[in-house]
């Protein structure tokens, strides 16, 4: 199976502060690994890491058997590594269509020439990325709703649209964070399906950050737990849940009798 992400030894600081310390993760195609822990673990940050948000303080990020620590984020979506945000970052004031063929710009296969003259090129490039962003919509329930407004959107559908958004961007890997976070019982349940069609569809890795058990236990081959910027535990689903630091961590010491 071939490694497509290694990190190894990542840390990060924050003034005085280390927010994630001796951070390492592999992951290989097609592998669906979560990465779980407390609120204030340091998830994010580690998300914000592998996808050039934060550039770590030491350590080394390699995708590909090329190294991408120190790149800029559109660098690294051009690499093929694409994530979902923890707080929504859709253009709201766009349509729902033109949110998922925005991210299609840089694969399309004409110049500024192209656009100001409007040629056969760009007429027929366009006509393309509309037609995989409407199909890509359409798998995602989303089509009906593609020229309404995205601030228009329930959450749960606004949560949808940031992963076609991601998919649009064909990545190898993608970076999931929280992407249950607003959905009642039935839509998470849509996202597990969803989410395993897309890796077997799109033939892709996925690292997802999520604070719902059963959706992680259900989904993922693998887990990493991390408290306080620390690996405390990894392994399958089956080990993680009783795995006594991964206990701790989340339900705390247990109170010594009086």
């Amino acid at each position: 199976m071939q490694m497509l992400l290694q990190a190894d030894s990542l840390k990060i600081c924050f003034g005085g502060l280390t927010a994630v310390s001796d951070f390492s993760i592999n992951i290989n195609q097609g592998e669906l690994v979560g990465l779980i822990g407390p609120n204030g673990a340091g998830k994010t940050t580690i998300f914000n890491m592998l996808t050039g948000v934060y550039a770590p303080t030491s350590g080394t990020i390699s995708f590909n058997n090329e190294y991408v620590h120190g790149k800029k984020p559109y660098e690294i979506t051009k690499k093929r590594i694409c994530r979902t945000f923890q707080n929504i970052r859709l253009f709201s004031s766009m349509t729902v269509l033109d949110n998922v063929k925005i991210s299609f710009n840089f694969q399309a296969k004409y110049n500024l020439l192209h656009s100001i003259l409007r040629t056969p090129r760009y007429f027929s490039e366009e006509a393309r990325i509309e037609a995989e962003s409407l199909r890509l919509l359409e798998v995602f329930g989303l089509w009906e709703k593609r020229n309404e407004l995205a601030l228009s959107l329930s959450y749960g559908e606004q949560r949808k649209l940031e992963i076609v958004r991601a998919l649009a961007a064909k990545p190898r890997l993608l970076l999931l964070d929280e992407p249950a976070a607003g959905m009642n019982p039935q839509e998470t349940q849509e996202l597990m399906k969803l989410i395993t069609w897309i890796r077997k569809e799109y033939e892709l890795a996925v690292l997802l950050i999520e604070h719902d058990m059963k959706l992680v236990m259900g989904l993922c081959e693998r887990i990493v737990v991390v408290d306080y910027g620390k690996i405390i535990a990894q392994g399958s689903p089956d080990y993680i849940k009783s795995h006594p630091a991964v206990i701790k961590a989340y339900l705390g010491e247990e109170a010594a009798p009086c």
